[in-house]
């Protein structure tokens, strides 16, 4: 529930409609989507019985289907999730213009010692991140012109099928908001941990939920080791090469 707000403050100005799914929430969560005007809330359900990671990815894979005839972009995201563009109504009505129908975002693992104040805009006051390919992914597409999205677990990687063309140059960012306030962390860990299923255990699938806090203390100090304003100029193939929709990279 705590994100939820900082989610609303970032989507509201270019969002028309949101399907937000809930997995059992007993935190106020409920509640506070209700009263927003521009959510539907349905329940998330576990089509694969002892998986949460392949059952989201069933849906991550189907659910955006539903915009089609109804919206020109779908966008398919998470709520620590932030697309940032410094215009992100013009550039998408470029990208209309232009014939771009799949537009990745370069990822970062956003970092901050302290949990955000509760009025905060956090792509402008929290801009320090780690750069990942992992958080480069495929959330914003047009839901005629693209027939599968083929994402993999975890939205990490996608292989969309039908008329797909890509930007000509990348200009959306993922800004992930997951490590902010290492408390907060370590007990959102705790809770994700409970939501696995046997075979998400079995397979390895969000591991990282069980990290001791010495593990996600080396982890938290990689990522602020390699921390940079994500609005750096220098952001580009210098930090992100690896981009699974580009191929080879032509030096």
């Amino acid at each position: 529930m705590h994100m939820l707000p900082f989610f609303f403050r970032h989507y509201d100005a270019w969002i028309d409609r949101y399907i937000l799914y809930d997995d059992g929430s007993t935190d106020g969560t409920l509640e506070l989507l209700a009263a927003h005007p521009r959510v539907e809330l349905r329940r998330f359900q576990r089509f694969v019985a002892d998986s949460f990671v392949w059952s989201a990815t069933l849906f991550q894979n189907n659910i955006w289907k539903e915009a089609r005839g109804h919206a020109d972009w779908a966008v398919v995201t998470a709520i620590d999730e932030h697309l940032y563009h410094p215009d992100m109504p013009s550039y998408l009505a470029r990208c209309r213009d232009e014939g771009t129908t799949a537009i990745p975002a370069l990822g970062f693992n956003m970092i901050s010692e302290e949990f955000p104040a509760p009025g905060e805009y956090l792509a402008r006051t929290r801009r320090y991140g780690s750069p990942d390919c992992l958080m480069s992914k495929l959330s914003i597409l047009d839901p005629v012109a693209i027939e599968e999205t083929h994402y993999w677990a975890g939205r990490h990687s996608a292989k969309p099928t039908g008329r797909v063309v890509y930007p000509s140059s990348d200009e959306v960012l993922n800004l992930h908001f997951k490590y902010l306030g290492r408390q907060n962390v370590e007990e959102r860990h705790k809770l994700l941990l409970t939501g696995l299923g046997p075979s998400d255990n079995l397979n390895k699938l969000g591991e990282h939920y069980a990290w001791s806090r010495d593990e996600l203390d080396a982890h938290w100090q990689k990522l602020t080791a390699t921390a940079i304003d994500y609005l750096d100029p220098a952001v580009g193939f210098a930090t992100h090469e690896k981009r699974w929709w580009r191929g080879q990279r032509r030096r």
